[in-house]
């Protein structure tokens, strides 16, 4: 072969080479096709449509039940029980008479005294009408008055120990177990019985410190109790004016009506606290708005087309969030696919969201938990 055409050979034999490495990079370098969900195709996308409701904003939070007012039943003084006067379990009145201890040995010394003082009496009488004409002194008056006023009052000392010996109701409620039986010898120390008033009783909860801002005398509080069927309200009347540096919470007690007496001291109860309620509100699910660096976005669908929207937030909770401006009552609020849907873009919608179902139900509401 001659040199020219070995020369020729090569050259041909380099072209195919590097035809064979740059046909990848042409065929990377050809116009993509549309991208899915562009252009003329279609997205299916559920939505939810916005509806003016009610919203309230809370803080969950676990409590316990405790009685308006209770106390531990004992005497004030020691002796033998002689009449017990209540039924475990029923209810009292205030003041009423709970139970009896022997003052035989009081009464008896009241009786003489009561004999002393009318001996006494009739001395000092005597002894005025002599003054008044001058038959004895002032002193000697004095003195009889004196011992007749020292008589009365031990008298009055009696009657004081004798009340001690009678255990009555400090207030109305409903009185529990009994520890004591007649005959049995008592202490200040033993507990005879429980008293409880239990209408209305206190709820008793902690919230963490971050929401101590936010918590008011009057706030509205929903919760409920296992053993009792349904939910129950009350409304916050007093609030510890300090945080506890344990726990870091602030101590809570709220006051609820229980007429029928479900509600017991002592249960434990799940707690929500209404810290904000806003009428005619538009909530949509926390899913369908988007941050960006220019604000908050929403996608809403327009003549069957997906269009974007700057929305403004107002209060945001842990499934929802309000929107101030930007969406109107019936927009249908794109909750799907959110990342792949383009400005005009065709889309279907396959289906309502109803995760807000509930909220958009007057009067149901969102909820916040710390």
């Amino acid at each position: 072969m001659k040199p020219w055409q070995k020369r020729l050979l090569f050259a041909a034999i380099a072209l195919v080479v590097l035809a064979l490495l740059a046909w990848p990079k042409l065929r990377s370098s050809e116009p993509a096709g549309p991208p899915p969900g562009a252009g003329g195709q279609s997205a299916t996308v559920t939505a939810y449509v916005a509806v003016p409701t009610r919203m309230r904003d809370r803080i969950r939070a676990t409590g316990s039940l405790r009685a308006d007012e209770a106390v531990d039943l004992s005497a004030e003084t020691s002796g033998r029980v002689t009449k017990i006067y209540f039924q475990e379990g029923s209810r009292v009145g205030r003041g009423q008479l709970i139970l009896k201890i022997n003052d035989a040995e009081l009464r008896a010394q009241r009786e003489r005294l009561r004999t002393q003082i009318e001996l006494a009496a009739t001395r000092e009488d005597r002894q005025r009408k002599l003054l008044e004409i001058g038959g004895v002194s002032q002193d000697e008056y004095d003195g009889m008055l004196g011992e007749l006023n020292v008589l009365r009052s031990e008298v009055d000392l009696l009657d004081a120990q004798i009340a001690k010996t009678e255990v009555r109701a400090p207030f109305g409620g409903v009185i529990g177990l009994r520890y004591v039986s007649e005959g049995a010898y008592v202490t200040p120390q033993t507990e005879i019985a429980s008293l409880q008033a239990l209408s209305p009783m206190k709820l008793e909860f902690s919230i963490p410190e971050r929401y101590a801002g936010r918590v008011r005398v009057g706030d509205a509080v929903l919760f409920s109790v296992a053993g009792a069927p349904g939910r129950f309200d009350g409304e916050v009347y007093a609030i510890e004016p300090r945080v506890n540096l344990d726990t870091r919470s602030l101590l809570i007690r709220a006051r609820v009506d229980n007429p029928s007496g479900v509600l017991l001291p002592g249960a434990f109860a799940d707690v929500e606290l209404i810290v904000d309620e806003i009428e005619g509100a538009l909530p949509v699910p926390a899913i369908a708005v988007i941050s960006e660096l220019g604000g908050k976005r929403v996608w809403v669908v327009e003549d069957g087309k997906a269009a974007p929207r700057t929305v403004e937030t107002g209060v945001r909770t842990e499934q929802a969030v309000q929107i101030t401006d930007g969406i109107a009552p019936g927009d249908s609020v794109i909750t799907s696919g959110l990342q792949s849907i383009r400005a005009g873009q065709a889309v279907r919608v396959q289906s309502v969201d109803s995760s807000l179902e509930a909220t958009n139900a007057p009067p149901a509401t969102v909820t916040s938990t710390p």
